[in-house]
């Protein structure tokens, strides 16, 4: 369901085509909710036939159409209540925390390189949210700058700090997640040095 909502955000700033909001997905949500074409485009057909968007076909080009969607009236009450009501959480899926848990089966050789593997993941991560959190700092995001927009001039530091309070959570994660890989590494060491 966060997929709807995500895509009720990006919606409430104004219509876009699907493409449009693959794009704009991409270079915002994306980082807080992960989502392929192919759950985006089956989950805008869900909206629409729920009536919590509507969508028309404007012409493109001589020959060409784009099907263009705007939240309706029950999308935006649907999104505020959503908002305002408690999260469901979902049990936690952690394959690399499964794996973890049975390092003891693998080569330590296997298990460094899972380790490094997963630090380097991590630093990546790390690397791409402190860029955006850069951006959401200067408000030179593409998507929060058409965010910001519309919005009023009152609410605009509102929409700022909970941006960033969103990717200071990601920061964190990163970062957790590369001290435990290290304490893995730590650990692994301290476990050949017995066996040597």
């Amino acid at each position: 369901m966060s997929l709807r909502y995500a895509l009720l955000a990006l919606l409430r700033v104004g219509p876009m085509s699907g493409y449009d909001l693959k794009l704009q997905f991409d270079t915002s949500v994306g980082h807080l909710w992960h989502a392929p074409d192919s759950q985006i485009y089956p989950e805008l057909r869900k909206m629409q036939d729920a009536g919590l968007i509507e969508g028309e076909d404007q012409v493109r080009g001589t020959r060409g159409t784009r099907r263009v969607y705007h939240v309706t009236d029950a999308g935006e009450s649907d999104y505020l209540a959503w908002m305002n009501g408690p999260l469901s959480y979902a049990r936690v899926r952690e394959p690399a925390s499964l794996k973890a848990a049975y390092l003891e089966a693998a080569t330590p050789e296997a298990a460094r390189t899972f380790l490094e593997e997963h630090i380097a993941h991590w630093r990546g991560e790390l690397d791409q949210w402190e860029d955006e959190l850069t951006r959401i700092e200067g408000r030179s995001n593409p998507a929060l700058m058409r965010r910001l927009e519309i919005t009023p001039e009152d609410d605009k530091d509102r929409v700022v700090a909970f941006k960033r309070l969103g990717y200071e959570n990601l920061i964190e994660r990163a970062r957790t997640e590369i001290a435990w890989a290290q304490r893995g590494l730590t650990m692994l060491e301290r476990l050949q040095g017995r066996d040597a």
